[in-house]
């Protein structure tokens, strides 16, 4: 309702082109889309600062470039500075929300010790199934990449503990398959055990990771979960399930895997996009000579 009221306003009280306005639809009804795959609930009123941002990051991701994102991007910023007029939303998510430069910005990754941190160091319950669950999500996102959405969309039947393996249905419905390290499994089995145990089966008791009722948990859930617990193991501001997916590649890099098996596992199309990472790895380098080097930061006497 309110992107038909504000592209009415548009055309009517702006004097907008026609073609502006459809430029202005197209932008929305991308942006809108996002949000229902993100929930199916979540609307442009109740979307806040971090999703838009997430939006762009997708649109990043998928190749598009910088002043095609921007571009929607304005649209989204006329649309809250609209609604805020009008009195429909109390305040813009989008006022502070920047579009991407036309180089690629650096994704936001953990520091191995801090994601060491997270599972080792924080006070884990491991008889509360909501401790057990978020744990072993937070696991799953770190140690294998996959994204948000590929998460949500795990059934039982994705996950081969006997091969240690699980067949991730990414974008564009296209599949494929990711391993899991000996914790990983473990981490699985034990949260299965203790899921069954504690939640009541319901018919749509396939999914993997399942709120209190038994129902597959939404991005949502999955983007709380991950932005609370990152909370307490880092100050960075962005904190959603991306920075993790961001923190396995860079990590893997580090660790001398190759480029293309990086590609693979996250599931990117171009090797462009998994190249964003090896500049990633170079800056953690760089700022690991900095703080180790004992003539870094001396003055020339030159």
């Amino acid at each position: 309702m309110i992107v038909e009221d504000f592209l009415r306003y548009m055309l009517a009280e702006r004097d907008a082109s026609p073609q502006t306005v459809e430029t202005y639809r197209e932008a929305l009804d991308d942006y809108k889309t996002f949000l229902e795959k993100l929930d199916s609930q979540l609307t442009p009123e109740g979307a806040d600062s971090d999703v838009i941002r997430d939006w762009i990051e997708d649109m990043m991701e998928k190749g598009q470039k910088a002043s095609y994102a921007c571009k929607k991007l304005s649209a989204v910023k006329s649309l809250y500075r609209y609604a805020l007029r009008k009195g429909i939303v109390e305040r813009d998510p989008a006022h502070k929300v920047t579009g991407p430069k036309k180089e690629k910005v650096l994704p936001t990754f953990l520091r191995e010790e801090e994601a060491d941190n997270l599972f080792d160091k924080l006070d884990w319950n491991l008889e509360d199934i909501n401790d057990v669950r978020a744990r072993t999500l937070l696991l799953l996102l770190y140690s294998t990449g996959i994204r948000r959405g590929e998460v949500v969309a795990l059934r039982d039947e994705d996950v081969n503990l006997i091969n240690h393996e699980i067949k991730v249905t990414g974008k564009r419905r296209k599949q494929r398959i990711v391993p899991l390290g000996e914790e990983m499994v473990e981490a699985i089995k034990y949260y299965q055990q203790l899921r069954d145990e504690k939640i009541p089966a319901t018919d749509n008791s396939h999914a993997l990771f399942r709120n209190d009722k038994g129902e597959a948990i939404t991005a949502a859930i999955v983007y709380s979960i991950v932005r609370h617990y990152l909370s307490f193991v880092t100050t960075q501001k962005k904190r959603s399930p991306h920075v993790l997916r961001h923190t396995f590649a860079t990590v893997m890099l580090n660790h001398d895997a190759k480029l293309g098996s990086v590609q693979k596992l996250l599931g990117h199309e171009s090797l462009k996009t998994t190249q964003i990472y090896t500049h990633v790895t170079f800056e953690e380098l760089k700022r690991s000579y900095e703080d180790a080097h004992p003539r870094e930061g001396k003055n020339s006497q030159l």
